[in-house]
């Protein structure tokens, strides 16, 4: 008879404890729904920061833009005309490593300022790694040379002859293609070895030189330069060769040399 008499009571416990139970889920519901709302109200307040800080710096780069003091011209540029600067002549020689790796970082640093860089390799095809980076970098123009190129001691007078006819027309055309296009900076790697080789007569170049526009930086690379071509740079740096791979028989590798 006890225990029929607590089973009402039971009954009721039981009932009180499952809507407690039920208060308790819709509690922590509403909770967790309050911390979901700052949490979003939080995000919608850093999206709506970040939006204007990219309206901000869009707004700063018009504005830049809009003050620069010689429209379509480079900083480069735009720096020489206010100074007066002319442009200089560049000579990297000797039989270290490191010249036209030199030439090209001063491209680089050209191009970064925003110049307009005009790149030339004599004696070199088209397959030296650095100019698939250069050929993707804003400002740098590269000119493709021949395909196949041979070393001047593996040509024949023939070919040699072709070879100085097809040179001077391509000095030619790539200082008047400066000239006319307002170029920066004229980069004519391994030119020096092509005048000692005998495949560009040095009159040309030295004309070319002499006849440049006052603005044009231009780089020379190249062992072997003459007394004349020194005394016409304004900057000589002779790479010393202390040790090199090649010496014990390690050949040019892509990447590092080519």
């Amino acid at each position: 008879m006890r225990w029929r008499s607590r089973y009402p009571q039971m009954a009721e416990r039981n009932q009180a404890m499952e809507e407690r139970k039920t208060e308790q889920q819709a509690e922590r519901q509403a909770e967790q729904q309050t911390e979901w709302q700052a949490e979003r109200q939080t995000e919608q307040q850093a999206e709506r920061q970040a939006e204007r800080q990219t309206e901000q710096q869009a707004e700063q780069q018009a504005e830049q833009q809009t003050e620069r003091p010689t429209a379509g011209r480079s900083d480069l540029a735009v720096n020489k005309k206010e100074s007066g600067r002319r442009g200089l002549i560049h000579i990297y020689c000797g039989d270290g490593k490191g010249k036209t790796t030199c030439g090209m970082g001063l491209c680089v640093r050209a191009a970064g300022a925003g110049g307009k860089v005009l790149i030339y390799q004599f004696m070199k095809d088209n397959s030296t790694s650095e100019r698939r980076v250069l050929s993707q970098v804003p400002g740098i123009t590269l000119i493709d040379g021949p395909d196949r190129v041979k070393f001047s001691f593996q040509m024949t007078e023939e070919e040699k002859a072709e070879q100085r006819t097809s040179y001077r027309e391509r000095l030619k055309q790539l200082f008047r293609k400066a000239e006319e296009e307002r170029y920066d900076l004229l980069f004519l790697d391994e030119a020096i070895y092509t005048v000692r080789a005998g495949l560009l007569p040095e009159q040309d170049l030295i004309s070319c030189l002499d006849h440049k526009p006052e603005g044009l930086e231009v780089i020379l690379t190249g062992q072997g330069p003459s007394e004349e071509m020194i005394l016409r740079a304004d900057y000589v740096t002779e790479m010393k060769k202390v040790k090199h791979p090649y010496d014990r028989g390690i050949s040019a590798r892509r990447g590092i040399e080519r």
